[in-house]
């Protein structure tokens, strides 16, 4: 098989990284063993979606985006000829390789890189997938025009992501949460505007599922190593939170936590 990657994305700086970009490698590159053991993101139910969804018939190349330890593009790899997942944190790539070798996955290899600027030949892949990564891109318009240039006509994105509630308060609200919790988060967008982006990118986009996710929230907020003065904010944040928030979220006191919305889209690239 010809190799479609490059040295660099066309008529870009391989050092153009931005400030959001170089927060995600730090505050990542500490926890990257935690994602490697979170069932979540290990086998949570949107991954099942989000494979059976790209329907492979064996021959395909996928890449992955922001593939942290490797769990979607290792899922990919078992139905796929090919898979190649990159990430900006080069510990969360060491991660996911070792995780690869000791499950002896031959066809799968992870990479840094960014994906706002993909080193891939243009109208090379077959599918393009991100899971829970996305609410971390610093310009989602730009990575997605990235998916839609290198993907081949026909091709699918897949991209499942925390996404926010419509009415701005619990949109509002959600964010804040994030942001508490790992400063390095950009933005949860809704629905809405996911499907304005995809079709901005030129691809055409439908929602397949939206999964409520419940969450613990000592768990969540250990994974990410927040710092104590930042969780109690949170506590306050929840502890204060409307009844309408309080029930879009179904927050919860005694342990404390909260159930999130997951969407997952399917986009394809025009024949």
């Amino acid at each position: 098989m010809k190799d479609f990657v490059i040295g660099r994305a066309p008529g870009k700086p391989e050092n153009d990284m931005t400030g959001v970009t170089e927060q995600v490698k730090q505050q990542f590159g500490a926890v990257a063993e935690a994602y490697v053991n979170s069932s979540f993101h290990a086998s949570g139910p949107d991954l099942a979606l989000l494979v059976a969804a790209c329907d492979f018939k064996g021959t395909e190349t996928v890449l992955d985006l922001g593939c942290g330890p490797g769990h979607t593009a290792m899922a990919c790899a078992r139905k796929a000829a090919r898979v190649i997942g990159i990430d900006v944190t080069p510990e969360m790539v060491v991660s996911a390789n070792a995780l690869a070798a000791q499950r002896s996955l031959s066809n799968v290899e992870f990479r840094v890189g960014n994906v706002e600027q993909l080193p891939f030949v243009s109208g090379t892949v077959d599918v393009v997938t991100s899971r829970v990564s996305a609410h971390h891109y610093s310009d989602p318009g730009r990575a997605l025009s990235e998916a839609f240039r290198v993907l081949k006509p026909g091709g699918l994105l897949l991209v499942s992501d925390t996404v926010s509630p419509e009415d701005p308060a619990c949109d509002t609200f959600f964010n804040t949460m994030e942001f508490l919790r790992d400063s390095s988060h950009v933005r949860n967008y809704r629905g809405s505007e996911w499907m304005r982006m995809l079709k901005a990118a030129g691809l055409e986009p439908e929602m397949l599922e939206r999964f409520p996710l419940a969450l613990d929230g000592a768990d969540w907020v250990k994974r990410m190593q927040t710092p104590p003065e930042k969780v109690a904010m949170l506590k306050q944040l929840l502890a204060e939170a409307a009844s309408s928030v309080r029930s879009a979220f179904e927050i919860r006191e005694d342990p404390w936590g909260f159930t999130i919305p997951i969407g997952v889209f399917r986009a394809r690239k025009p024949a």
